[in-house]
């Protein structure tokens, strides 16, 4: 199968993750795929992806939230897929206004059109950041309703899309999905080369959003002493601000962006403890290589995420309430290892369960082929 995939190479987030992950696994099942990502320079127009075709669309602006594509993006998009002739365009949406075009451009050449769509979202717009994503929700019903299909990571998404107006029929709930033979326990020196005895983890960015003050506020109220660390690994916007009140002193280390995907994966196992405060969240790719590397994870109730851990597979914080569960989980968490080791086993056998990366990839190609032509059958040519 020929598939141009739209989506996302820089900055880093789990957009980006996603488009990697998926393309290369598909690329490792025979498909021919194509990537087309925006660039602001030559150099990142350059840059490498992986095997196969690349192609650069123009743009002005991009961040890990949202995309402004140059008033070429579009001819040159459309140029591109005229002469590569794929069998299906998938878009890993980047929040861009391109995304509103695709429809016409995909329909004017005859192309069955995929979207996956990312937003965070909390079902109970409990604060302001998730009644914003509320309206990133409302913004894009139209236009996901002209996509062929729509593919979310859980039906509380499809749920959302469907009250908004999107036909049912149109949205597909796959999961994120997770390479279980890289993401999983193993033996890791990380603890050993920090020099201490318990380890809790934080993965994203440093942002309004991800509530990390909140992890903050609890992990300094537990005052769980100096043999143990919270490890914060991601960079962002309150960094600097976050940075000034809580460091060493409260047991806090600032790790910033690790580019080192297998560097990443020694941390995970070493942490005993893996924590996600979100006000809002899709499905964190990050919550699932925690879990899938047999790390106790904790999480709010905000987009999937809750729904992952429900039913023994971890603790489901409430984001309005994160600094008080924590200063009394913190301790327990601390003083008996037992706890974290069985949560960390059920934390991978529920990813083996339901969030394989194997088990995303049969779905997503059954779901490429519904929308591809029956191919007809040769005069004189029995089946």
């Amino acid at each position: 199968m020929r598939i141009a995939w739209l989506g996302k190479k820089s900055p880093f987030c789990g957009n980006v993750t996603y488009s990697r992950e998926i393309t290369n696994a598909l690329r490792d099942r025979g498909h021919d795929v194509s990537f087309f990502h925006f660039a602001q320079s030559e150099a990142e127009a350059n840059g490498e992806m992986g095997e196969g075709l690349e192609v650069s669309l123009p743009c002005l602006y991009k961040s890990q939230i949202y995309t402004i594509p140059s008033f070429r993006s579009s001819k040159v998009l459309k140029s591109s897929l005229e002469d590569i002739r794929p069998d299906l365009v998938h878009a890993s949406l980047t929040l861009s206004p391109l995304d509103f075009l695709l429809p016409e451009i995909c329909e004017e050449l005859g192309l069955p059109l995929v979207a996956t769509f990312h937003p965070a979202f909390d079902h109970k717009l409990r604060n302001i950041s998730s009644g914003t994503q509320h309206l990133t929700y409302q913004l894009y019903a139209p236009c996901l309703a002209r996509y062929d299909r729509t593919i979310v990571f859980s039906y509380l998404q499809r749920d959302l899309l469907i009250r908004l107006g999107v036909p049912s029929d149109r949205i597909a709930v796959i999961p994120n999905g997770v390479d279980i033979d890289r993401y999983s326990p193993g033996p890791s020196d990380f603890k050993q080369e920090l020099g201490v005895d318990r380890l809790f983890v934080y993965m994203g960015r440093i942002a309004a959003e991800k509530n990390v003050e909140a992890l903050l506020r609890g992990w300094k109220l537990a005052n769980l002493g100096p043999e143990n660390r919270l490890l914060i690994v991601g960079d962002g916007t309150l960094r600097s601000l976050l940075e000034v009140s809580y460091g060493p002193e409260q047991g806090v280390q600032w790790w910033g962006f690790e580019p080192s995907e297998q560097r990443r994966i020694e941390m995970l196992r070493a942490a005993d403890a893996f924590i996600l405060p979100s006000f809002v969240e899709g499905l964190s790719l990050s919550l699932l290589e925690a879990m899938a590397c047999g790390a106790a994870c904790l999480a709010t109730d905000a987009g999937a995420d809750g729904e992952v851990l429900e039913g023994g597979a971890g603790i489901v914080l409430n984001p309005q309430r994160t600094s008080a569960q924590l200063q009394t989980l913190l301790p327990v968490l601390r003083d008996q290892p037992e706890l974290t080791a069985i949560l960390g086993c059920k934390a991978r056998q529920r990813v083996l369960d339901r969030y394989t990366l194997e088990g995303n990839l049969d779905r997503l190609e059954q779901l490429y082929q519904d929308l591809l032509p029956t191919p007809t059958l040769s005069a004189g040519v029995t089946p």
